[in-house]
């Protein structure tokens, strides 16, 4: 069914930029609950990691130890699910915070430090030199213990690139197996993306990149795409996108644009809307009913015109089929609605007797409800059918 879709893209086949190799890393249960008044307790935090591996993300963020001894273990507890997905965990660059991920037998540590001089000067009130060292001797430390190491340059977009390339330069040097760019901000675009990983890949040849991107601007997921396409290989995301803030790129979003734009298909996306209901939960961060991929009005269509096309054709309003995702399209009635859709939903629920004429007042009808904000549901449908069939 696809491939149906597929076809009438008419620009799919002309994308060249096609991301070798990419993983997902997914930080839901780290920056995720770092959303303004979303908790995650350990029983569900489970739960979440237990649903992101079934989705195939490769490598699930677990936590920040030193936060407290519960997240510690809870952390622990995810390592020890043996689970597909590689575990991850947050540590600052300090030697305690590296034996506490130890302690936790993940599969790597993330070992972040700010490069940006307005948090040297005000987070640290020190100098890019001191930092410096300070976090390659923890890098040197944690890779001494044979763990993976993922290094990441908290703020490096607002960090100049000769700074940039040369602290990713030492932290290559000193064994990181990953280095990473994080938009602590939200202020990249696509294109100043594109350029920015351009610029890092000149000088860092044996370590894979990352790309973190928070949404600040609303670009979240499309600085990831083309953080992809330009060479990235470890893309950073939350389910429904929450995070600080304005939150991080979305999961779903992220991986729908892989699918249907270049093509990857590893993941089960059919566990996503399921999966997005359950961070809702857990959160308490409710999803905007038209969020895209996700949000209750992703498949909902109320104008007639794109009802009686669908119905005919779902490709035609339609970007992926809801099977896709493990949901279902619905059709609305209210005052947008025709009588070519009316029919097509009437028929649907299992009336096929109404004549042109009673087809005709019931959309007046419809939409005189709709246009009072009266709600109608099923029940209400079937009532107003009943009272024009009996006229």
């Amino acid at each position: 069914m696809m491939e149906d879709y597929f076809s009438k893209n008419i620009y799919y086949n002309f994308i060249k930029r096609r991301p070798p190799g990419i993983e997902i890393c997914d930080v839901t249960l780290r920056d995720g609950e770092q959303t303004p008044g979303a908790v995650f307790n350990a029983d569900e935090k489970i739960r979440l990691a237990e649903r992101l591996d079934e989705v195939g993300v490769e490598i699930i963020e677990a936590g920040f130890p030193v936060v407290s001894s519960v997240e510690k273990e809870t952390i622990k507890r995810i390592a020890h699910l043996g689970l597909y997905a590689g575990i991850c965990c947050l540590a600052r660059s300090k030697r305690e915070d590296v034996e506490t991920a130890l302690d936790c037998d993940v599969d790597i540590i993330s070992i972040f430090i700010a490069t940006s001089d307005i948090h040297i000067r005000h987070k640290y009130h020190s100098k890019y030199e001191v930092v410096k060292e300070r976090a390659l001797d923890t890098l040197e430390y944690a890779k001494s213990h044979g763990v993976t190491v993922r290094f990441a340059a908290e703020d490096a977009t607002r960090t100049s690139i000769p700074r940039l390339k040369d602290i990713f330069i030492a932290a290559e040097a000193h064994g990181a197996d990953y280095v990473s760019i994080a938009d602590t901000l939200g202020i990249l675009t696509p294109a100043t993306t594109e350029y920015l990983v351009g610029e890092i890949r000149e000088s860092v040849s044996k370590s894979q990149l990352c790309i973190h991107c928070h949404d600040d601007l609303g670009m979240a997921t499309a600085n990831t795409i083309t953080a992809a396409e330009a060479g990235v290989k470890q893309l950073h995301t939350t389910v429904n996108g929450i995070g600080e803030r304005s939150g991080n790129a979305a999961l779903e979003e992220v991986l729908l644009a892989l699918r249907i734009e270049h093509g990857i298909d590893k993941y089960d996306l059919s566990k996503l809307t399921s999966l997005s209901r359950l961070v809702e939960e857990c959160s308490g961060v409710k999803v905007a009913w038209n969020k895209s991929i996700v949000g209750r009005n992703a498949f909902a269509h109320e104008s007639g015109i794109h009802v009686a096309a669908i119905l005919e054709d779902p490709t035609t309003y339609e970007a992926y089929p809801p099977e896709l995702i493990g949901t279902e399209r619905s059709f609305i009635l209210g005052k947008h609605t025709g009588r070519k859709a009316l029919l097509g939903i009437l028929q649907h629920k299992g009336y096929h007797d109404l004549s042109h004429d009673q087809l005709c007042e019931l959309v007046d009808i419809i939409k005189e409800c709709r246009e009072k904000k009266q709600e109608l549901n099923s029940n209400r449908i079937d009532e107003l059918v009943k009272r024009v069939e009996k006229k």
